[in-house]
């Protein structure tokens, strides 16, 4: 990844302030992966993202000067398989205007390295179509292939 983007982009969790951009974000997935937009469906997810207490979170790729540029929003939860909770990368998107420049890379490299940090084990992240061919290899990058809908991480 260029050193440029790495000095350019910052990666956080998601705040209360940026509701309105991840909601146009979050709108360019569902629009994206041709599912319906829902007001009460991301007006939940919204308040579930900033609720504490939920398992379902967000980061955000924050370019300076162009403020936020992208969205991942995750889910931490037990599972039957291992004695640690699991990571799921459920939503990854970045503004069409800023692909193929590693803001995802950016995005799963943070949430990879929290996950190590909280101790937690292996992120998933489910496959999906994608915008540009170009934004595969940040998913293959970061994982490995083990099925059609899932790819895992060892970390």
């Amino acid at each position: 990844m260029p050193k440029a983007l790495r000095s350019k982009v910052s990666i956080r969790r998601a705040a209360a302030r940026d509701e309105k951009r991840w909601r146009e974000l979050f709108d360019g997935y569902c629009v994206f992966y041709k599912r319906p937009l829902s007001e009460p469906l991301t007006r939940h997810t919204w308040e579930r993202i900033m609720d504490d207490l939920s398992p379902i979170h967000a980061i955000v790729a924050e370019k300076r000067n162009e403020g936020v540029v992208g969205i991942a929003n995750y889910v931490i939860h037990e599972h039957t398989l291992g004695l640690t909770p699991v990571c799921y990368l459920g939503d990854l998107f970045v503004d069409p205007a800023q692909r193929a420049a590693g803001v995802g890379e950016r995005l799963i490299a943070w949430l990879v390295a929290e996950m190590k940090r909280e101790a937690a084990a292996k992120p998933d992240q489910k496959e999906g179509r994608s915008p540009k061919q170009d934004s595969v290899p940040v998913h293959r990058k970061a994982s490995r292939h083990q099925g059609w809908r899932l790819r895992r991480m060892k970390l």
